[in-house]
């Protein structure tokens, strides 16, 4: 039953890392590109570190910390560097296309 759920969390994690990638190629502008790294690429490698942490768990006695340590820095860092590109990128007032929303929202940087 394990093999199963290990096989679905990898599967999974597998195409948000794709799905992920694939945005932060195809998008049309730096900010349209952050979303594929900074959401969709955390929850794959946050599924694909559960998997590893249910296998590891059945070959060891205990839960691995290594993986749990991985993913809180994962989870924690993700977000914040995606806000530091961004907020870099308004102050060097780096161009966007028109559908980009949220550019009204921009305040100036003083």
């Amino acid at each position: 039953m394990s093999e199963w759920i290990i096989s679905i969390l990898l599967l999974i994690g597998g195409f948000f890392v794709l799905v992920g990638s694939i945005g932060l190629v195809k998008m049309p502008d730096f900010f349209m590109r952050l979303h594929g790294p900074t959401k969709a690429t955390t929850l794959g490698m946050a599924s694909l570190l559960t998997a590893a942490m249910i296998y590891f768990s059945q070959l060891q006695d205990g839960v691995s910390a290594k993986e749990i340590l991985i993913s809180i820095f994962l989870l924690l860092t993700a977000p914040i560097s995606g806000y530091m590109l961004i907020k870099s990128a308004i102050h060097h007032k780096l161009k966007s296309i028109e559908r980009t929303s949220g550019k009204d929202k921009i305040e100036d940087d003083v």
